[in-house]
């Protein structure tokens, strides 16, 4: 039997500031075309984590373990290398594309960036070509026409696939979604989960969701690592870990989400 080597390993990731560990020796891993679901309530560790794997922690940020990207470490990489695997390898979205976007700077112009950025002889005209085949991907409506338009003439689900288009125009083979559904209604939000369903499939994309929405995580996850004050305290097949959790902290994270079988004479589990 063949055995696929991780696309990313991660062990013993520890992350301080000041000293202080918020991060405390963590180890996951994801395969080829798999999507990781990272679960956890805010300030579990799970961003500090996503950032850690990105190389964008501020020098206050004390790192040690081992991350490896296609079995490449990448903690001791020089920012210059760095810099080219972001991007073109590794790509990140995040939970309010607002902030994410520039407000003065047209879109098709913040699409192609990421494209000239490791690309940047590639001709106007291809450029232009590559960039509106990423909005149509991405199902932006007549992009021909919205590329000079500005990210406040778009609505927010609109605003998070330019994102996503921005991310994936290079064909990165990891994909980190950091709350990337947060902020939208649950329509919308389930229009971007469909979405990164079909990029994934389409282009073998494999993918770090994290939420602390398990219910989001359960239509969109493979497997589920749930991570409690910077530890990771259970990992299991998604199936699995919604019909029999092992960790009293994630049966508590499944007790405190209501369900349309939840008793509403009767108060939710609240997390200490």
């Amino acid at each position: 039997m063949t055995v696929t080597e991780p696309l990313l390993d991660v062990r013993d990731l520890t992350i301080a500031f000041g000293g202080k560990p918020v991060v405390h020796s963590i180890s996951l891993s994801i395969a080829p075309g798999e999507t990781l679901g990272l679960v956890g309530e805010s300030g579990s560790g799970k961003s500090a984590t996503s950032f850690a794997l990105m190389r964008l922690l501020p020098p206050s940020a004390t790192i040690t373990g081992s991350i490896r990207l296609e079995g490449h470490p990448i903690l001791t990489l020089p920012e210059p290398q760095m810099r080219t695997l972001r991007g073109s390898a590794v790509s990140m979205i995040f939970q309010e594309p607002m902030t994410a976007l520039n407000p003065v700077m047209r879109i098709g112009d913040q699409i192609g960036e990421s494209l000239l950025a490791h690309h940047p002889r590639t001709p106007r005209a291809e450029l232009r070509a590559r960039v509106i085949a990423a909005m149509q991907e991405v199902g932006l409506p007549n992009p021909e026409q919205r590329l000079r338009d500005y990210p406040y003439q778009f609505s927010g689900g609109q605003r998070q696939r330019i994102l996503i288009a921005s991310a994936l125009i290079n064909r990165p083979r990891l994909l980190i979604a950091d709350e990337p559904t947060t902020a939208l209604d649950v329509t919308v939000q389930a229009q971007i989960l469909d979405l990164l369903r079909k990029l994934r499939r389409t282009h073998n994309l494999s993918i770090l969701f994290i939420s602390h929405d398990l219910a989001v995580i359960s239509q969109i996850a493979d497997r589920v690592a749930v991570m409690q004050h910077g530890r990771i305290v259970e990992t299991a097949a998604t199936a699995d870990l919604f019909r029999d959790p092992q960790h009293p902290y994630t049966r508590k994270l499944l007790a405190s989400a209501p369900t349309m079988q939840t008793d509403r004479s009767k108060p939710l589990a609240t997390l200490a």
